[in-house]
């Protein structure tokens, strides 16, 4: 069935931070010169704001760059960070140590992102921008000549097996294409294999956060207070550690990141952190309080090392799609913001030059970035987070010689030399972790954390978690690692079952998915592909 199509000069897929600042800068700039141009923006999740999860703590200098009357127009911005904590956990005990410096948030605001980016879709449709909630895009349109001619909406209601009509899904054509589809975006590995756009790069790393919003006694609230923890429940050969965060009207969010290139397969980051609530330091901010929501989402954490190149014939990376985020900071959304603002720059000056053109690669995005303060912000700190290979306490060290000796310009770069995928050792070489029961008052089991994500899907729809073989889940993953996917995936949608009769399968429970892609960049085979659900699908979080 032929599909409709729309046209635009610029469609942008993803309404995150980094998607709607590039939105929102495109008509400015068009404003400021007299010029109009037409601005498309599509977001698989059932609002803005839907899908989107992040700590957070915010950073102000992007937000004024873009909007410098933020505070007059009401950005969500409430919460002042007041205080900086970082503590070392053993297991019984904390110990607080120095604040590093890129922890330091004097002047951030404590926020929760998915309002924020509510906030940021209001002003793009003050300015015109088009914002259609609910639909993904699941296909990459290409002209002729091999450049990007847009992206096309997945088909609705076609049934289980695709056996049903169905309604086709939406063409929309654009003269330039800005993809901010966050980590690990599934249109954006085709363009990755596509356009070669990671030759040259190191492997992108990635970690997987997991976060909960809890409402706690007056007495346990502190507005502005910070919390930062490495350590205990981990032990010192894996990247992880926590934060907390105290909001307003009596809000705490916590959670707890945990870097995917760990190499136990008995390792769950699920149960880690629920492990970590229970740490005498801790837990007694929770008791009496009562958890709200729950979601979990990858990051991209290479750095500088391990970008694409961020152009294309057609098209542009922004945002955690291409791996902006400032590692040590543990903050993504100014650098998200600068990066669109950069990419929204320069398309509208390829479209002055080019009114009628199709399919110009924007490559002055790529040089703005290397003379902007975001080149120099992520330089600065490109030898932290690959330093933790060596361990917790070396790595350390040295991220203190590197900040405070070399100030970030140590004549050399660490670099990132295997995929998450490849780390993983066999079960037999490892020790599996037994993880306490849940309590169902400070801990939780998965099940009862992804009913509070408000997650769905329809359930009559193609599968979006796809194997490229099905006997690769019993054959190889189960045998030599144990099936680690029944334990990196924060939402139970992976299942071994019939293993006591002796014939074991992989169920999938694709109705639990909360969109983190972990399965996506973990499975050791690199056999699941998380491909785009009907629109509308996953997780609706409240305040996340």
């Amino acid at each position: 069935m032929q599909r409709d199509y729309m046209e635009y000069d610029v469609v942008i897929v993803g309404g995150g931070p980094a998607g709607l600042s590039a939105a929102i800068r495109l008509k400015q700039v068009a404003e400021q010169n007299g010029q109009e141009i037409s601005v498309c923006l599509l977001e698989k999740g059932s609002e803005i704001g839907a899908h989107i999860l992040s700590g957070a703590v915010i950073e102000t200098g992007a937000l004024s760059e873009l909007i410098p009357d933020w505070k007059e127009k009401g950005a969500p911005l409430n919460t002042p960070a007041l205080s900086d904590r970082f503590l070392y956990l053993t297991e019984t005990e904390s110990i607080q140590l120095p604040t590093p410096p890129q922890m330091h948030n004097h002047g951030n605001y404590i926020v929760s992102l998915g309002n924020f980016c509510r906030w940021l879709g209001e002003q793009a449709e003050a300015l015109g921008v088009e914002i259609y909630p609910g639909f993904a895009a699941a296909e990459v349109l290409y002209h002729a000549d091999g450049s990007v001619k847009g992206v096309a909406t997945g088909a609705m209601g076609t049934g289980k097996n695709g056996d049903q009509p169905g309604e086709p899904g939406m063409e929309l054509w654009a003269k330039q294409t800005i993809f901010a589809e966050g980590c690990r975006g599934s249109l954006t590995k085709m363009l990755f294999e596509r356009f070669g756009l990671r030759d040259g790069a190191d492997p992108q790393t990635y970690g997987i956060g997991i976060k909960e919003l809890w409402e706690v006694k007056p007495e346990h609230h502190k507005p502005g207070t910070i919390t930062h923890t490495v350590g205990w429940p981990v032990d010192t050969a894996t990247y992880g550690g926590s934060f907390m965060y105290h909001l307003e009207d009596n809000q705490v969010v916590v959670g707890y990141v945990v870097g995917l290139d760990y190499t136990n397969p008995y390792l769950s980051p699920f149960e880690e952190f629920q492990r970590f609530k229970t740490h005498p330091a801790i837990k007694g901010v929770f008791e009496g309080g009562r958890r709200l929501s729950y979601g979990a989402r990858a990051l991209s954490e290479g750095g500088i090392q391990s970008l694409p190149k961020l152009t294309f014939p057609g098209g542009l990376l922004v945002g955690d799609t291409a791996g902006f985020l400032n590692v040590p900071k543990i903050k993504g959304t100014h650098t998200a913001m600068k990066s669109a603002i950069l990419a929204a720059d320069a398309v509208f000056a390829l479209l002055q030059a080019n009114p009628a053109a199709q399919g110009l690669e924007a490559s002055a995005y790529s040089a703005s970035f290397k003379q902007s303060w975001l080149h120099e912000e992520l330089h600065q700190v490109r030898n932290i987070r690959p330093s933790f290979r060596w361990g917790l306490w070396p790595a350390m060290i040295y991220s203190a010689i590197d900040t405070f000796l070399f100030r970030g310009k140590a004549p050399w770069t660490l670099r990132h030399k295997h995929a998450d995928h490849e780390a993983l050792r066999p079960a037999s070489e490892c020790t599996r972790i037994d993880y306490p029961k849940p309590d169902g008052v400070l801990t939780f089991d998965r099940l009862s954390s992804v009913f509070i994500s408000n997650t769905n899907h329809s359930e009559d729809q193609p599968p979006h978690l796809k194997l490229k073989d099905a006997s690769v889940p019993i054959s190889f993953n189960l045998a030599k690692y144990d099936a680690p996917e029944q334990r990196y995936c924060p939402a139970g949608v992976y299942e071994i079952v019939g293993q006591e009769e002796g014939s074991p399968r992989l169920q999938i429970n694709a109705q639990n998915c909360v969109h983190c892609k972990t399965c996506d960049i973990k499975d050791p085979s690199q056999n699941i592909n998380w491909c785009t659900p009907e629109g509308g699908g996953g997780p609706n979080y409240p305040n996340m």
